[in-house]
């Protein structure tokens, strides 16, 4: 499984993992480009290392939001999350979330951060990258 990082700038470090099971406390600070849905047991795992935000794949999003639920649950410790849509990257695949992905949904503090709905992921994340005021 994939896990590296892509990018880095004044505004910190992208590191695509292909499940966001291979969370470690090293990541801690990072903005985290998974290929894992954006469920429930997604957004646990994310809950265990503080980062500066963390992007899944909303898998459809499913019956009752099942697939972006991580977003409210990272939304209410204040940590900025989103989702790229499963027809523009492979769900478990987060070199293509990154090269591909556009995202489909943020969370309020992504928002706050310049993420929207819409915007191609990889150049949401280098403009992020890009201000130093952005940590």
């Amino acid at each position: 499984m994939l896990k590296a990082i892509v990018a880095k700038g004044p505004g910190g470090r992208v590191i695509v993992m292909d499940s966001i099971t291979q969370l470690t406390p090293k990541d801690a600070g990072a903005i985290v480009v998974s290929g894992s849905h954006g469920g429930a047991s997604s957004g646990e795992i994310a809950l265990g290392v503080p980062f500066k935000a963390v992007i899944f794949n909303d898998a459809g999003i499913g019956k009752d939001s099942a697939g972006i639920v991580a977003l409210e649950m990272l939304q209410a410790r204040g940590i900025a999350g989103a989702v790229v849509a499963h027809t523009s990257a492979r769900i478990g695949d987060a070199r293509d979330a990154w090269e591909n992905g556009v995202l489909s949904r943020c969370n309020a503090a992504a928002e706050k951060l310049g993420l929207k709905a819409g915007a191609p992921l990889r150049d949401a994340l280098e403009s992020l990258l890009s201000s130093p005021g952005a940590n």
